[in-house]
């Protein structure tokens, strides 16, 4: 038995589409930003009392998390 051939189908008439400047432009989304923070540069008394009190009790502790949580800037 002779394989089977796969028929093509029948041409529009409508034009193909050109790649022409008709077409809108895709806009891309815009990122999300991330929230610029005012963190403190120094500790002020009441930030390092809580220093002194609550971080021994973190389970980790690292430069970001005191950042984060006690909302002061790091740098190494």
């Amino acid at each position: 038995m002779a394989p089977k051939k796969d028929k093509a189908p029948p041409p529009s008439s409508k034009p193909a589409k050109s790649g022409g400047g008709k077409q809108k432009k895709k806009k891309w989304s815009k990122g999300k930003q991330k929230e610029k923070v005012n963190n403190s540069v120094l500790f002020d008394q009441a930030t390092y009392d809580k220093l002194l009190s609550e971080v021994p009790k973190y389970k980790q502790i690292t430069p970001s998390v005191l950042s984060e949580r006690l909302r002061v800037r790091y740098s190494f």
